[in-house]
């Protein structure tokens, strides 16, 4: 029988990442996300409530967790639901039910502080499409519409458009050989 254990979130970093190395040498991070629910109760007045969302990631994402986020980050976290027990210095069983993260996207721009409203436009899971810096044209440009290339800089080609093209160029169905 099939079953699914799925967890994605959108939120902001309450604290600063934690960023360990377990004696295997492995790295891992933890940290928590707070999402919003706001409704409307039924007097019509905004009800908010913060949810705080326990993650942990292991590996390579755990490392560019420590690196890329921060306290206010806004991020889209997605993974599964893990839930560990342990036994305290009290001697009582303590259970924590947290996100195992396996991939996540930052919303926020770099070097922006706080939190961020920002709407993701980037697949990519480090750099948002206000970080990209433009590249450099090229040399020559093409313009489509007047069929022309202008090299940067110089004067146009003169070439006139293809309904205006001499005879010569035109293709006669007699001269096809099949």
């Amino acid at each position: 029988m099939f079953s699914l254990n799925r967890a994605e979130i959108v939120g902001n970093v309450t604290r600063d990442p934690e960023l360990r190395y377990i004696p295997s040498g492995q790295a891992v991070c933890s940290f928590s996300v707070a999402t919003n629910r706001r409704w409307k109760d039924k007097d019509g007045n905004n009800q908010d409530q913060a949810e705080f969302h326990n993650i942990v990631a292991w590996g390579k994402v755990a490392e560019l967790m420590g690196q890329l986020t921060h306290k206010g980050t806004k991020i889209y976290v997605e993974g599964r639901l893990q839930t560990r027990s342990w036994e305290g210095q009290d001697g009582n069983t303590r259970n924590r039910t947290e996100i195992v993260m396996e991939d996540f996207i930052v919303f926020t721009p770099k070097g922006a502080t706080g939190s961020s409203d920002a709407i993701p436009g980037t697949a990519e899971h480090t750099e948002s499409p206000a970080d990209e810096t433009p590249t450099a044209k090229t040399e020559k440009s093409f313009d489509a519409t007047q069929d022309k290339e202008s090299p940067k800089g110089k004067k146009e080609t003169d070439k006139k458009p293809l309904d205006d093209a001499p005879a010569e160029d035109e293709i006669n169905l007699d001269e096809i050989p099949f």
